[in-house]
């Protein structure tokens, strides 16, 4: 026989399980909705994205397959039926080549290294620019900044040669006045001033893709988190790195990655300027003078193979810095 306070003590535990029975039951119901939601959008972005996707992978991975095969094997144009599987035997041929191989992909790492912070910052400013700018002049103004990236590379690269070379330049002429600068001073000569105009050529052309990016990334930002912040005393500085630069994190992360696997892959500049002269020499061009200028279609695919995994590593290393899922523009935490 129980008493009226155990009653009691039981129906209160009764009550308190049932609660939390329908608390549960309502977490299951919207975690369902939300589960059966995403899947929807999923299904719909790979209705909306998936038929471009498959023919993009259509067309790269044949010649990307094909590059790992032929890399396995020891042959040259020449004679391309005369070839013998040699396995890894490329890979540890230019590994330890310090010389050449290692040389080529420090000045690759240099150049994107170099050339990304400076466009990151130059096209950050450019970007204010653009969003603060009057509205009846920001579309002349957004225009005049984007044309240096609508210009073609090679056009690009070869005017930027055509400045700087010591017969036909005019930047000698021009900068005299300048300490270090004489009508002598050969540009392409030594791996310094080499380097300097082709980075210098690769910031001025595509700087203007980093702020368009960044534009939009600004655009994004409430105007209401920024005006707030001023109501609450905060300088120019602490709107800048504790709202606006949060909220464009992930617009950061597209351009950094996006320039950076972009001038990892480097070639055109270098190409036309300095032909990998004067210790100038990147890992693309490497692979083109391997397989065209040798005809070592192995050695050549190798080099093409390695440059590929460090494109890869560049996208693996700025997900895992940024953290920052694309689909929703929040980082991995979940917050803005």
């Amino acid at each position: 026989m129980t008493t009226a306070p155990e009653t009691s003590r039981r129906q209160k535990r009764e009550a308190a399980e049932a609660s939390n029975n329908k608390s549960s039951a309502r977490r299951n119901g919207n975690g369902t909705k939300r589960t059966n939601r995403a899947k929807s959008e999923a299904r719909l972005g790979w209705l909306i994205a998936g038929p471009a996707f498959f023919i993009m992978l259509a067309v790269t991975a044949y010649p990307i397959a094909q590059a790992i095969y032929d890399s396995l094997f020891s042959f040259r144009l020449t004679s391309p039926d005369d070839r013998s599987f040699v396995f890894l035997q490329n890979y540890m041929t230019i590994l330890s080549d310090t010389e050449v191989f290692w040389s080529a992909l420090g000045v690759t790492v240099l150049v994107t290294v170099v050339t990304v912070a400076v466009e990151l910052v130059l096209g950050f400013g450019l970007a204010l620019v653009m969003h603060k700018a009057l509205l009846r002049i920001r579309g002349a103004l957004r225009t005049a900044i984007l044309v240096p990236y609508g210009i073609i590379t090679v056009v690009s690269a070869f005017a930027w040669y055509y400045m700087f070379d010591i017969n036909s330049g005019f930047v000698n002429n021009w900068f005299g006045w300048v300490p270090g600068i004489d009508s002598d001073l050969d540009w392409f000569a030594n791996f310094g001033t080499a380097i300097t105009v082709i980075m210098a050529s690769e910031i001025w052309k595509t700087t203007p893709f980093i702020a368009l990016l960044l534009l939009a990334g600004l655009a994004q930002v409430p105007d209401e988190l920024v005006e707030a912040a001023k109501v609450d005393g905060a300088s120019w500085r602490q709107q800048m790195t504790r709202v606006i630069l949060p909220n464009m994190k992930a617009a950061i992360m597209v351009a950094v990655l996006f320039r950076a696997l972009d001038a990892f892959r480097i070639f055109d500049n270098v190409f036309i300027m300095t032909n990998g002269a004067a210790g100038t020499e990147v890992l693309s061009l490497l692979a083109y003078r391997t397989s065209i200028g040798r005809l070592e279609i192995g050695l050549g695919s190798a080099v093409s193979v390695i440059l590929f995994i460090c494109v890869l590593l560049i996208c693996l290393i700025a997900i895992k810095f940024f953290k920052v899922d694309l689909a929703s523009g929040t980082d991995a935490k979940g917050g803005k």
